[in-house]
């Protein structure tokens, strides 16, 4: 451990039950918008991918021995091939393809566990991890002022006002609140935001009113709900993203890797990371939901209130599954206006882009210096700028994907002495 003295709660830290329950909640607010959108836009269960999300968590606290505080959610990479598929096999041939997600995951695992993550310290040291960090910060602000500003399209001043005040609440939350209260300004500036929101009238009230108090999420079980035929047009269409959203993977590990002051890359190790997330595609797949990552949203929430407890999102992914099941208090969730998702994104990405910067300054690494100069650079700018490749149909490499493979490349190419 190391630079980790300022920590209210570390990562095997039990907190008091009250505590829990806010903490947890929290987690669960941050998370939900960005995991039900997903099936929202392709047409899926919402109930079902927040169900998927708290198996998935589960599954990869377990996998990586209750020792990495990560929350897997919807992924946003599989949108486009799984929106097209929904119009065409419909979800069994989505199934097949975040099933064959999790699996090529379970493959690297395995050969990163046969070969060793040695060579990732040589090819990802400060220089390329900062900026990468920063990229996965700074690459979704565009949605988040997007969520803070457009309304169906239009620009809106109510969803600029809702944004800003949610905003302000967050800062001052975290700025003067002590105790219990403290730790939860995330999750009070949500609930005082979707407040203002509905003062603002951008909450549909009679759809709360008029929802059943519990309804059972539409799972989708091979051999159960649907008869299995090989849909290998589905599984090309959706497979291959998978190795690009390991570029997301390793990137937030390493965030997590400077926020609680470890090694998880080596400590429980690459292989068991990568394992996790594989069974947690896989379990989403046999339920019915969309393929699943692990989410900046509540890494952003763990460096605001420096709580890591593994238990703190253990409790969030109870509550996700509890909830999918209660229909009154999803659709109370679900009308949680864009604006408030918005106001909140701001400080939760900026504290992820900060961390990049943090890994710069503790390193030492000199800008002075060309090389070190040309690197940054080049990865700020082509992830921030999502400069994409879509050489091949069945493998679009995202900004953050091309501006890792940068990264390291001039790091290994450029010569250390001017």
């Amino acid at each position: 451990m190391k630079n980790n003295r300022d920590v209210i709660l570390d990562v095997n830290d039990k907190p008091n039950l009250l505590m829990w329950i806010g903490l947890s909640l929290q987690h669960m607010f941050s998370m939900f918008g960005s995991t039900v959108i997903v099936p929202l836009l392709v047409g899926l269960s919402p109930n079902i991918a927040l169900f998927a999300s708290g198996v998935g968590t589960l599954l990869h606290i377990l996998v990586t021995k209750r020792q990495i505080p990560a929350y897997m959610g919807s992924s946003f990479a599989f949108i486009v091939p799984m929106t097209a598929l929904m119009k065409t096999t419909g979800y069994p041939g989505i199934a097949q393809g975040v099933i064959a997600v999790g699996i090529i995951y379970l493959i690297v695992a395995l050969i990163v566990w046969l070969v060793g993550s040695e060579w990732i310290d040589k090819l990802l040291p400060p220089i390329v991890v900062g900026p990468i960090v920063m990229v996965i910060g700074l690459s979704l602000a565009g949605s988040a002022a997007q969520n803070a500003t457009m309304n169906n399209g239009h620009y809106d001043l109510r969803f600029v006002a809702v944004a800003l005040i949610t905003l302000a609440l967050a800062i001052l939350f975290n700025t003067f609140l002590k105790g219990f209260l403290g730790l939860i300004p995330i999750l009070l500036a949500v609930v005082c935001g979707y407040i203002v929101s509905i003062m603002f009238g951008l909450v549909n009230l009679h759809a709360i009113a008029e929802a059943s108090w519990f309804a059972m999420p539409k799972f989708e079980i091979p051999f159960l709900n649907y008869h299995i035929h090989l849909e290998i047009g589905a599984i090309l269409s959706i497979a291959p993203i998978a190795l690009v959203t390991m570029t997301e993977h390793l990137g937030h590990i390493m965030v997590l890797d400077e926020l609680t002051g470890r090694d998880y890359i080596k400590d429980p190790g690459l292989h068991r990371t990568l394992t996790g997330d594989g069974l947690s595609s896989i379990a989403a797949g046999l339920l019915g939901g969309p393929a699943m990552t692990s989410y900046g949203e509540n890494i952003g929430v763990m460096a605001i209130t420096k709580v890591h407890s593994v238990y703190v999102l253990m409790g969030a992914a109870l509550f996700a599954i509890v909830f999918s099941f209660i229909n009154k208090l999803n659709v109370l969730i679900m009308q949680m206006p864009l604006p408030v998702i918005g106001g909140i994104s701001f400080l939760l990405f900026g504290t992820i882009a900060s961390s990049g910067i943090k890994i710069l300054i503790e390193n030492h690494v000199d800008m002075n210096i060309k090389r070190n100069l040309m690197i940054v650079s080049t990865v700020l700018v082509v992830g921030v700028g999502n400069f994409s490749l879509n050489i091949f149909w069945w493998l679009p490499l995202s900004g953050l994907a091309v501006a890792t493979l940068l990264g390291i490349i001039l790091n290994v190419v450029l010569p250390h002495k001017e």
